[in-house]
């Protein structure tokens, strides 16, 4: 492998030739061998460092242009959008478990930068630190890079494969409004409810999950840069955090802001942990439809059967024609990473310890496999199963007139206790509740028709 050197303020570094990283960055590779290869710093930083970095020379050449020169800006801002793209995703080695500051990965950023700079410019024109890195330290560049990746994350990702769902829902909702059949409490028989309205109860709950993701992501869009260090703005000239902030804002199409108070930007971590409380409602709601869900699918004859899901392959290696709810499987086994991830967000955030929280790499890999995980569970669950949910009619009506909760119907007319020694009878004789209660004298045939209509009872 061919190397170069390059210097840092500890001496010089091998680096590998055909990598845009600098010293900082290769130190970095060196002293943290945990994870290599699965387990770097998620894309989203890194893209949202490209913005960053973009946004701050922008700021700094209007606000300074005799440092950050016209020249520099272009350059800069050249190499900045190769990182926005993913076209530089390969100099991007550094993985999660490093220092808790997110030192490295800013340094990977404002080397890498610099040296595509340098090459677009055809000269030594830019340095890692004094013209990337300008007005900026690692310690409020990392949260202001989280907090850009988890608005764009939960705008551009989850909320539409959510909205995608509750549409699907919807029109689920409006072709099954004619069906009722009965519904179930403590997984015993419950009086009848619609299909329609058994739906709707999924769809509500997504659309409340939405409205608690909205109200998290406005937080979110207050961001540390301008903090620099310890919260004080030390080596950031006057209006830069404001300036930085409108160029975000700018560069991504969302409104950014500078938050009114850098050392809580620093220290707390409260934005993301309620954010990822959200994200978390949602998984528990997840778990809850895909569990109704594979429920009323179980069969095909000795569980529920009251809907049919779309197969989509073969289910057991020794049972021929088995087929199983493999997509609420995969939303089940992904809200519980999820919430075990909101363990480790709370955990992490809870660690500020005086002007700075130094957990926020594994806050950021958390909190971004949740949103990406959720996301395309949602999208797959959706279009591979949700789509496609048929309800059997007739299996639905037959549960609804064997169901002994039916007897509900006839607590005004006889009272409470006959009714239950109605239900009672007809379980243990295993006759219907019109025989039951007819037998047990309480209402005659015709009486009984007169009140007993479970389709009304919705």
């Amino acid at each position: 492998m061919k190397v170069r050197t390059e210097h840092d303020s500890m001496g010089e570094v091998l680096v590998p030739a055909d990598k845009y990283w600098g010293a900082q960055t290769q130190r970095s590779c060196e002293n943290f061998p945990i994870g290599v290869g699965r387990e770097t710093m998620p894309e989203e930083i890194i893209h949202a460092f490209g913005i960053l970095k973009k946004a701050a020379a922008r700021a700094n050449a209007a606000l300074q242009p005799g440092r950050m020169t016209e020249e520099k800006c272009a350059a800069i801002s050249a190499a900045a959008d190769e990182v926005i793209s993913g076209a530089l995703s390969a100099h991007f080695p550094l993985v999660v478990w490093q220092t808790g500051s997110g030192t490295q990965s800013n340094m990977n950023a404002n080397e890498v930068i610099a040296n595509r700079a340098n090459e677009i410019a055809g000269r030594v024109l830019c340095h890692p630190n004094d013209d990337v890195n300008m007005s900026q330290s690692s310690n409020d560049t990392f949260p202001t890079a989280l907090h850009i990746a988890a608005v764009l994350s939960l705008e551009d990702r989850l909320i539409p494969a959510v909205q995608h769902l509750i549409e699907v829902l919807s029109t689920l909702e409006e072709q099954n409004r004619d069906v009722v059949k009965s519904g179930r409490t403590h997984l015993q028989d419950a009086v009848p409810i619609s299909f329609s309205q058994e739906i709707s109860g999924w769809r509500s709950s997504l659309d409340r999950d939405l409205e608690l993701i909205h109200l998290a992501i406005a937080p979110l869009s207050e961001l540390a840069l301008g903090g620099t260090a310890v919260g004080t703005g030390l080596n950031a000239p006057a209006g830069f955090a404001e300036k930085a902030a409108q160029e975000i804002t700018l560069l991504t199409g969302r409104s950014f802001v500078t938050a009114g108070n850098k050392f809580h930007a620093l220290t707390s971590k409260d934005e993301i942990t309620f954010a990822h409380g959200a994200v978390r409602a949602l998984a528990c709601d997840m778990m809850k439809i895909a569990n109704d869900i594979r429920w009323l699918a179980s069969g095909p004859r000795c569980g529920l059967g009251e809907i049919s899901i779309p197969e989509n392959e073969p289910g057991s290696s020794i049972m021929p024609g088995k087929v199983n709810p493999t997509q609420c499987e995969q939303v089940t086994m992904v809200a519980v990473q999820v919430m075990g991830n909101d363990t480790a967000v709370g955990l992490a955030s809870s660690q500020g310890n005086f002007e700075l929280n130094v957990f926020m790499p594994v806050l950021a890999y958390n909190f971004l496999q949740s949103v990406r995980l959720l996301s395309e569970s949602v999208q797959s669950f959706t279009d591979r199963c949700v789509s496609g949910i048929r309800a059997n009619r007739d299996k639905m009506r037959d549960n609804l007139h064997r169901s002994l909760m039916l007897v509900t119907a006839l607590n005004p007319v006889i009272g409470y206790e006959k009714a239950a020694k109605t239900a009672k009878l007809a379980y243990s004789e295993n006759i219907s509740l019109k025989e039951a209660c007819v037998r047990l004298g309480f209402l005659t045939p015709e009486q009984f028709d007169e009140v007993f209509h479970p389709e009304r009872m919705i």
